[in-house]
């Protein structure tokens, strides 16, 4: 019996940076974002908890990646689960570049949209399943929103 292979990542952290919308030839809209996620761990020196902040390519297709270029910013806190992707390319100058990036099948919104945190109150939602190039499901947007 053949071993399964599992890909599945989650991630919470902030956006470094806008998302970054454009859409292909064949119409299908892709965003990139950036997302910061820290890990703590003490330091051997002084002892002390520090924050080590990983960062990470996250792709984002379709109605979902519109969403994300609509309702985030920079500094907003997310949730993401996708897959990894690892990928090779030739730059200009000839080396061989390589880069590991999240595709998100799914991107939730954290926070509330002002930064200020939630208040007390959920926090607003737009969130639904990517479908990525030649996927054959097609799942539609999914908005809920804090009373």
């Amino acid at each position: 019996m053949a071993a399964t292979n599992v890909n599945v990542v989650v991630i919470t952290g902030n956006l470094t940076r806008d998302p970054e919308l454009r859409s292909l030839s064949t119409g299908t809209s892709v965003c990139k974002l950036r997302v910061a996620v820290n890990s703590r761990r003490k330091d051997s020196s002084s002892g002390e908890w520090v924050d080590k902040p990983n960062y990470f390519d996250v792709t984002v297709w379709g109605a979902q990646g519109e969403n994300c270029a609509t309702y985030l910013s920079k500094g907003r806190p997310v949730a993401v689960e996708g897959r990894l992707e690892w990928r090779e390319w030739e730059a200009q100058d000839g080396t061989k570049r390589q880069a590991v990036e999240i595709i998100a099948n799914s991107v939730q919104f954290l926070g509330s949209r002002d930064g200020a945190g939630a208040g007390g109150r959920a926090a607003p939602t737009a969130s639904a399943p990517a479908s990525t190039p030649g996927s054959t499901s097609r799942r539609s947007t999914t908005r809920t929103s804090a009373p």
